[in-house]
C-alpha cells in the first residue's frame, strides 16, 4: 500500500511540475516521457558499471583480455557492456523502474539480475 501511494505522489508531482513549468497540461506527457528517459539513463549507467565488475570477474575475461593492449581492453569492455546496457530496458517493466525510483536495495538487485541476464549473451555475440 506504501508503494502506492509512493508511486501515486511521484506521478502526481511529475505531471504538476509539467503544469507549473508550462502553464497547461498539453506538456505533462512530456515532463512524464523526460524523467522516464532521465531514470532510465541513470538506470543504464548503473547496469554498465555493474556490467564491467561483473566482467572482471569472469575466468573467459581474463584469459581473453592477457591478448589485448589496454585499449582494446576498454573497447571491448565498451562493446560488451553497452550492449548489456541496451538490452536492459527490454527486460524490465514500468513497475521495475518505479519500484528502482523509491528503493536503493530493489535497484541495486535488479541492475544485477539484468546484468546477469545479458552479460553472457553480450560477451557471446563479442567473441564470435
Amino acid at each position: 500500500m506504501k508503494k502506492i501511494l509512493a508511486v501515486s505522489a511521484l506521478m502526481t508531482s511529475f505531471a504538476l511540475t509539467g503544469c507549473s513549468t508550462t502553464g497547461t497540461t498539453a506538456n505533462t506527457g512530456n515532463a512524464v516521457g523526460t524523467a522516464t528517459n532521465v531514470g532510465m539513463n541513470i538506470f543504464k549507467t548503473a547496469v554498465d558499471t555493474q556490467c564491467r565488475n561483473e566482467l572482471e570477474k569472469q575466468n573467459a575475461w581474463r584469459i581473453a583480455r592477457v591478448a589485448m593492449n589496454s585499449e582494446q581492453e576498454e573497447t571491448a569492455k565498451t562493446k560488451i557492456c553497452g550492449c548489456v546496457s541496451e538490452q536492459a530496458p527490454q527486460q524490465i517493466t514500468v513497475v521495475d523502474m518505479t519500484n528502482a525510483a523509491i528503493d536503493p536495495q530493489y535497484r541495486a538487485q535488479l541492475v544485477t539480475k539484468v546484468v546477469a541476464k545479458s552479460l553472457q549473451t553480450c560477451y557471446a555475440s563479442f567473441t564470435k
